[in-house]
């Protein structure tokens, strides 16, 4: 089964997470970003060859959950990691509010539907963890999930991080490598660039009136993720808290995760046996006829 890879951002396994001490802004002497920017091209150049023997040896699959604070920067940070990765290899799912037909089933359905096949790298821009975060902040969603308990309690949110600690258990057993990325924007630079979106018009696009609502949920939406990263973060299906308040360490830093992940499974190109190697002279001269 796959093991996490070390990093400074590492959630460890001990249940002692604190968030309050999770630092959301790049070490001292961490690279300008220019040094940044190189870092995370050559990163990309790295992922775009390990995507193709990931898809060649066709034994494992890589999914990607990215979980934060509006505007921490999950969008650009998917599309900056991945720019270089063959779009066959490769699927992003963004999971908004469920659907009715999603909501008739348990909350791992959906995203179990969306899971990548061997040899792929899945994103999920959000996920099946909204259901121990949103709710968590907001019990009132649960009225609409149809559940025999309709009262939410401790029992609940406890069952949940259970069922997705199995559910990740059993992904690593059959090749999934799942790793996880808290992107831990601090609320003064969720702030600035929710400015930035009032501000400039070519961003005017991406501010919602609710982000502003959540925002003042910050002090519990900090608690449900503490909790949760707690609850989950296993050797096998790690979390990653990466600082969030320079984008281009936060890419870079990610980008880097992903690379050195692929590069502990031992991937290899496939090799034929001798008895289909035998076969080349024979199909090389129907070719050259």
């Amino acid at each position: 089964m796959f093991k996490a890879v070390s990093s400074p951002y590492l959630v460890p396994f001990n249940g002692r997470f604190k968030l309050s001490k999770s630092p959301t802004r790049p070490p001292r002497g961490a690279p300008d970003k220019d040094a940044l920017k190189q870092q995370l091209k050559d990163s990309i150049a790295e992922l775009s060859d390990l995507q193709e023997i990931l898809y060649a040896h066709d034994r494992h699959s890589l999914l990607l959950v990215f979980q934060a604070m509006d505007a921490a920067g999950k969008d650009s940070t998917i599309r900056a990691v991945l720019s270089g990765v063959n779009p066959a290899g490769c699927e992003v799912y963004a999971f908004k509010r469920p659907s009715e037909t999603e909501l008739d089933h348990d909350f791992l359905w959906r995203t179990s539907l969306c899971l990548p096949q061997r040899g792929r790298i899945g994103v999920f821009n959000r996920s099946y963890y909204e259901e121990v975060l949103v709710a968590r902040v907001h019990p009132e969603i649960l009225k609409s999930q149809k559940l025999p308990e309709l009262r939410p309690s401790q029992k609940l949110w406890r069952e949940r991080l259970e069922s997705i600690r199995d559910h990740e258990k059993h992904l690593a057993r059959n090749g999934t490598v799942v790793i996880k990325f808290w992107l831990n924007v601090s609320q003064d630079e969720q702030r600035d660039r929710f400015l930035a979106r009032l501000d400039q018009p070519e961003k005017n696009w991406k501010f919602e009136s609710g982000d502003l609502a959540e925002r003042g949920h910050w002090k519990d939406y900090m608690k449900a993720y503490e909790a949760a990263l707690n609850a989950t973060s296993e050797s096998h299906a790690p979390w990653y808290a990466i600082p969030a308040d320079s984008k281009s360490f936060m890419r870079a830093t990610v980008a880097d995760i992903v690379v050195r992940t692929l590069k502990s499974l031992g991937l290899h190109w496939p090799k034929l046996d001798a008895a289909e190697k035998a076969k080349f002279a024979q199909m090389r001269r129907q070719l050259d006829a």
